[in-house]
């Protein structure tokens, strides 16, 4: 039973979320917040609260510190805490040196959420993977990836991004399997999270959208990926928290897969003078990659160019319901948004 349910919120508890300041987890805190729960978040450094409170528009959010690779403040932070939504994971701008820099804060960060969760007899986990831990190092063409498959960390595809998600998944169920007895855990593996966006602190998933509205690729690469939207990705989360009967389920949150030319279509189309910027030619490889040797982000996409990585979301419609919106929705709203808050200039 979780501890002090009696003091939280009308809607029965209190949750902690995890990398507060962060895309996914904004959007979670404030689906939260707006259906009756009493919420708690981590960041990293205590002088962040207040601009993560003005981010969220929420001032008197409860936030403490904590840090993936430390246990301080962690049995302070799941006190009196019903549901953990772990967030937080180290999302990286380039391909690091050191590939455990990102697996590391990865898989300790959910092994250290996981066992102070339990201590604290928190009902449920709920953890955001990635179709990083999914998607990678198949044989192509394939049928429609499930939650039955795991990225092979072995093949060339695996950067050091597409380990951190695998093995850190992989870590948090044998945690559960071998310490986990009385406490429930869930993953959710969204694709490209697009959408709106809350601040400046965004996924990198948006910069596909920022870079093609602000003209900083010449032309459209050959690249594509599977689009959800941020606002149902925090919908699954919450189905995933409080839907009887989930234990070890696995969750895949992705739409269709669009290729970068159907995305700048989208922002043509929907945009008009908005989207002058947008190219509208295709970019050859050799050019992305001499691009690469210039810019970090692209540097990490390059291993993409061509792949097609289809998946079915079927399960998560099955079993809760959900589904995300359309595509096109998703892509206009992030697009208008970054114009909005001054991240794109129109």
């Amino acid at each position: 039973m979780a501890n002090n349910a009696d003091n939280n919120a009308a809607n029965g508890g209190k949750v902690l979320v995890t990398g507060a300041s962060g895309y996914i987890a904004g959007f979670i805190i404030k689906a939260l917040v707006a259906d009756g729960w009493s919420v708690r978040g981590t960041i990293r450094n205590m002088a962040r609260a207040g601009e993560v409170r003005a981010t969220l528009g929420l001032p008197d959010l409860e936030l403490v510190a904590c840090d993936l690779t430390s246990d301080a403040g962690w049995a302070e932070a799941m006190q009196g805490v019903d549901y953990v939504q772990h967030i937080a994971s180290p999302i990286p701008t380039g391909e690091p040196k050191n590939p455990d820099d990102l697996i590391v804060p990865a898989r300790e960060g959910a092994l250290r959420a996981l066992r102070f969760a339990h201590a604290a007899r928190v009902k449920r986990v709920v953890m955001t993977s990635s179709m990083a831990a999914i998607a990678y190092g198949h044989e192509q063409p394939r049928p429609p990836l499930t939650e039955a498959d795991w990225s092979n960390i072995n093949s060339l595809e695996a950067y050091a991004y597409i380990k951190s998600k695998t093995l850190a998944e992989r870590a948090a169920r044998e945690w559960m399997a071998a310490n986990g007895a009385g406490m429930e855990y869930v993953s959710i593996n969204p694709a490209a999270v697009l959408g709106p966006v809350l601040g400046a602190d965004f996924s990198t998933s948006l910069e596909v959208v920022k870079k093609l509205m602000d003209g900083a690729l010449p032309g459209l690469p050959r690249l594509g990926f599977g689009v959800v939207d941020v606002r149902d990705v925090a919908s699954l989360h919450l189905a995933a928290m409080t839907t009887p009967g989930l234990d070890g389920e696995r969750f895949i949150a992705q739409g269709r897969f669009m290729w970068m030319r159907e995305v700048a279509d989208v922002l043509k189309a929907g945009l008009g003078n908005q989207a002058r910027r947008v190219p509208t030619r295709g970019l050859p490889d050799w050019l992305l990659k001499l691009l690469a040797n210039f810019d970090a982000t692209v540097k990490m996409v390059v291993p993409e160019l061509g792949r097609r990585r289809e998946a079915s979301a079927a399960h998560a419609l099955e079993r809760l319901g959900w589904k995300t919106r359309d595509e096109t929705t998703t892509i206009l709203d992030c697009a208008r948004s970054l114009i909005e808050k001054g991240l794109v200039k129109a």
